[in-house]
């Protein structure tokens, strides 16, 4: 079939204004001399309309969604008529519209198929699958929705809407999270891994990571904390008004003193302490990561945090602080601190000072 014109167009409904004062948002479906209307199921405000360009004007939330939508419209349409012309066979306005709106209630998203895979991997946890696997996906996904948010200012997106650019995109973003490469290949992985099954189930016409290399798997020694870095947060005057940062220094200098990493140091509890015959308290707990077990004589130091922090109405030695709140606190800490080298919550396990006692398994 040969197409002479295809076109969509977008315009507003103005007659049918809702409560809110906004008009629907209507589109056109041009095949040759067919035509046929369609609801693209969003509205807007009709003073940032602009007919011309079929978006909204400026730089408001609400244009900036609606653009962000419109664009993920225009995509599904358009993918929907070159699907048509690859079959090499008849169609008008009225098939494209058809495969269009078919497409989009049926699209599988990326987010979506993430949390499908990983309810099975729930499923099998203790069977042929470890806790730590599980929080790995439950942070790729965290990561990812986080990606696709800023971005397509959405909460999904469709595989249709997926390229190797998006990976690459993806890759830089969380780089600039402050991850290490090692963490984003395992985050790649698992997107990889989605991206696979979603072409092996039909959910996805492309295989998107078919020319797309993972990052190379490196051996490196974890960059010790300074003695000095170590001393000026130790010594931080931190404000009155910023106990959110006290607090996750309090906690950095706890895994200094102890090795603790953040997934076990917020899980502790007063049952994982014990003394010895010789007085001297002992922690002694699983670590979430590996499941070995691991033992640390305390030092004053890290028992005066402990006491600090006693609270008999909570079972944790510590309080629950989020870990994007202690990424956030740490960065802080840094800047009030004056350190120039690279620091995050877990240089706190490679510290080189002499105030700590190696962990050891039991």
């Amino acid at each position: 079939m040969k197409v002479e014109k295809f076109k969509v167009l977008l315009y507003l409904k103005k007659s049918s204004l809702d409560k809110s004062g906004k008009a629907p948002i209507m589109g056109r479906i041009t095949v040759n001399q067919s035509k046929v209307q369609f609801s693209s199921k969003l509205s807007c405000t009709p003073a940032l309309w602009n007919p011309r360009e079929s978006r909204l004007d400026g730089k408001s939330n609400e244009a900036v969604e609606a653009n962000a939508k419109i664009d993920k419209l225009l995509l599904a349409v358009h993918h929907a008529f070159d699907s048509l012309v690859k079959r090499n066979k008849p169609f008008d306005a009225e098939s494209v519209k058809v495969l269009y709106q078919g497409s989009m209630d049926a699209q599988m998203t990326l987010l979506t198929l993430l949390d499908r895979h990983m309810e099975g991997l729930r499923a099998r946890i203790g069977i042929d699958v470890a806790p730590t696997t599980l929080s790995t996906y439950v942070y790729t996904h965290r990561s990812l929705g986080k990606f696709i948010q800023k971005k397509f200012k959405m909460k999904d997106i469709a595989f249709g809407q997926l390229n190797e650019q998006f990976i690459r995109e993806y890759q830089d973003f969380v780089l600039s999270e402050g991850y290490s490469m090692d963490t984003v290949r395992h985050y790649l992985a698992i997107l990889k891994k989605i991206c696979k099954i979603a072409f092996k189930e039909g959910l996805s016409e492309k295989f998107h990571f078919a020319h797309y290399k993972l990052p190379k798997q490196k051996e490196t020694t974890p960059k010790a904390l300074s003695r000095e870095s170590f001393e000026k947060i130790r010594d931080l005057v931190i404000p009155p008004n910023r106990p959110s940062t006290r607090f996750t220094r309090d906690l950095f200098l706890f895994a200094c003193y102890t090795g603790t990493s953040y997934a076990d140091v917020i899980r502790i509890t007063g049952e994982n302490l014990y003394t010895d015959e010789e007085g001297s308290l002992w922690l002694k707990y699983a670590r979430k990561k590996t499941d070995y077990r691991a033992r640390v004589k305390l030092l004053p130091e890290a028992i005066a945090l402990i006491e600090k922090y006693k609270d008999e109405n909570r079972d944790t030695l510590f309080p629950m602080q989020s870990a994007d709140m202690v990424k956030a606190n740490m960065k802080g800490l840094r800047v009030l601190a004056d350190i120039k080298e690279p620091m995050t919550y877990h240089s706190a396990r490679h510290d080189n000072s002499s105030y700590r006692l190696k962990t050891s398994k039991l």
